[in-house]
């Protein structure tokens, strides 16, 4: 997967760019329907929330059985999980779905949070 690659970064931030604008359709499209009333700079962080810590994740691809791991693979590691990502040809998918998953969880609270001034 050409994001996960020393010269995918170009195309790691285009797809982020893609997702994140997806998100912010979507969001408008929930607030439209439900009448929901978001802070717009809320929902921004919320959103930006998402694409760093998603362009983050991104930038892992293939690198999960690294000798030099990185980023997501070190806090696998330090939190005693770098047997799993060797062992389990599913851990780092798996691992990848479950960063996401909890950051988007994450950047939903942001975005729901506060006050609109």
């Amino acid at each position: 997967m050409a994001k996960g690659k020393t010269a995918g970064a170009l195309a790691c931030a285009e797809h982020v760019a893609t997702y994140t604008a997806t998100q912010a359709v979507a969001l408008a499209a929930v607030q439209r329907a439900t009448g929901m009333r978001l802070s717009w700079r809320r929902a921004a962080l919320g959103l930006a929330v998402s694409a760093v810590t998603h362009y983050v994740a991104d930038r892992q691809g293939g690198h999960w059985r690294d000798e030099q791991p990185r980023g997501v693979v070190r806090l696998a590691a330090a939190t005693g999980h770098s047997g799993w990502l060797q062992r389990d040809p599913n851990a780092g998918y798996l691992m990848d779905q479950a960063w996401h998953k909890g950051w988007i969880f994450v950047a939903a609270l942001v975005a729901a949070g506060g006050e609109e001034s």
